[in-house]
């Protein structure tokens, strides 16, 4: 249950902890989700081979510069060189109190090239990529996992042990396979079982929506600390809401003032990151997130879309938000 939550030598406030989404946990993102406390935020995943080659835009997402630490920086690959640089860079420019590893990204274009949850059908190669990282990094690594490849290739126990192994501080797990992606029931058995075999911690992650689900992953796989990734979107304040229920405090409902104002300070924010024309976009998407199934959610979401200026849509989001 609720609880301080020690990776390596790192020690969380808490166990309820921002997972990676490509594209989604931005920095503005990030800082917003750290108004309401989760234990740790992680950054979108970056390519390890892109860092190893200076690519500037994958430079870009490690960018962690005032935010509330501990932060954790994500990578990917699969081949031990680049994982090992992307270490050494991270350590050495400080950006991050904890490396996790992608070993579970579905995604077509990540698993063509070998790397994310292809990973989990080579579990010697797993060990092997860990422990680069282990023997090249002066902060804890963690590794984020799926139960298996498809119902065939349900490898995460051994996976697990090989994480273990290679030295790794902690394993999250993705209660799903890589053919289910995102839908269908995520697997509360498998997260268990690594659970059982390794002595490191276990995150559960998937499906995690609200303080039932949180309570239902917690005890059904005995876990130590939980994941929570879409559920956050357009909802950052789902961390203390947890947080609170879990300390025996009512749930309380965030007003539409207080909406629209983190609302602001969300665009604010992606406007000074990534410049007008570029954070209005990025915008769009989160803005999309935050009115759902509020009324005529639909109608305002198209005129958002059609906007391009801080101005514009500021004040539309104002006069929808004060006159519902």
């Amino acid at each position: 249950m609720l609880s301080k939550l020690k990776i390596g030598n790192v020690e969380l406030n808490n166990n309820i902890i921002l997972g990676p989404m490509a594209g989604l946990t931005d920095r503005p993102f990030r800082i917003i989700c750290e108004k309401f406390n989760p234990g740790l935020v992680v950054t979108e995943m970056c390519s390890s081979k892109a860092l190893m080659y200076n690519d500037n835009k994958t430079k870009l997402l490690l960018n962690t510069i005032n935010e509330k630490r501990p932060v954790a920086v994500q990578i990917f690959g699969s081949d031990t060189a680049s994982i090992s640089f992307a270490t050494k860079y991270i350590n050495d420019n400080n950006l991050a109190d904890i490396i996790d590893i992608n070993m579970g990204c579905p995604a077509p274009k990540v698993v063509k090239n070998g790397d994310g949850s292809k990973l989990l059908l080579e579990p010697e190669k797993v060990y092997e990529i860990t422990k680069s990282a282990v023997e090249n990094s002066k902060v804890p690594i963690t590794v984020k996992i799926r139960t298996g490849w498809d119902s065939e290739h349900i490898t995460a126990v051994e996976v697990a042990k090989n994480i273990e192994r290679a030295g790794a501080s902690a394993i999250t797990i993705h209660g799903r396979t890589r053919s289910q992606f995102y839908s269908g029931e995520v697997n509360l058995d498998i997260i268990k079982q690594v659970k059982e075999c390794v002595k490191i911690p276990v995150i559960g992650n998937g499906d995690i929506h609200n303080f039932e689900d949180a309570i239902k992953m917690f005890i059904k796989t005995n876990c130590d600390g939980i994941m929570i990734s879409r559920a956050s979107l357009g909802n950052p304040w789902i961390f203390k809401q947890i947080i609170d229920q879990f300390e025996g405090k009512a749930i309380r409902k965030i007003s539409n003032i207080e909406k629209l104002n983190i609302m602001l300070q969300h665009i604010e924010l992606e406007v000074k990151e990534k410049g007008e024309y570029t954070g209005i976009r990025e915008m769009r998407k989160h803005l999309s997130y935050y009115i759902r199934g509020e009324q005529n959610a639909s109608d305002i979401r198209q005129k958002i879309n059609k906007l391009e200026s801080k101005e514009e849509v500021d004040k539309t989001i104002k006069e929808y938000f004060l006159n519902l």
